[in-house]
């Protein structure tokens, strides 16, 4: 069986990350969302809130595990025998990062984890977390960005922040 991981910190999860997950699906048997904390960043959401959140919005899919880690990724992916990580660019200086990541999980796992870099379509290519927290942060409209869902959970943390 092929599991494939696609992970992130995914605070919040964007209509683009969405995008990146569903056309991975028919890359794998089973894809699994892990959930991360970078310590470089600032959260808006809780590592659990987020798992949470995603959870919801996959229910109904049965080929999709959502799952948080706080550890190395090829630690997980060993521990849970996945061997194929899905990741998606949006521009060149992704790539650059992301390949040096590639890189350096492929030499953590021994050879044994490949990762599968998916290029965002030209209608999501621009949305990322962080700008999803500034529009929401200076009112704007979350509709063509978010979920319905995680868009009422931003209204509601930005509500508990005043």
């Amino acid at each position: 069986m092929k599991i494939g991981v696609y992970s992130g910190s995914f605070d919040p999860l964007t209509k683009g990350h969405i995008e990146i997950l569903e056309r991975s699906k028919g890359l794998v048997d089973k894809l699994i969302i892990l959930v991360l904390n970078n310590p470089n960043k600032k959260y808006m959401f809780s590592l659990v809130e987020r798992t949470e959140m995603i959870k919801k919005i996959f229910q109904e899919k049965k080929s999709i595990q959502v799952e948080n880690y706080e550890g190395l990724l090829v630690d997980f992916m060993k521990k849970n025998k996945c061997n194929l990580i899905i990741r998606g660019l949006r521009a060149v200086s992704d790539y650059e990062y992301e390949l040096g990541m590639a890189l350096v999980n492929k030499d953590l796992s021994g050879g044994e984890i490949e990762t599968v870099f998916l290029p965002a379509s030209r209608e999501q290519m621009y949305i990322s977390s962080t700008m999803v927290r500034e529009i929401a942060l200076n009112g704007g409209n979350l509709e063509k960005y978010v979920d319905s869902s995680i868009e009422n959970k931003i209204l509601e943390k930005l509500q508990t922040k005043k």
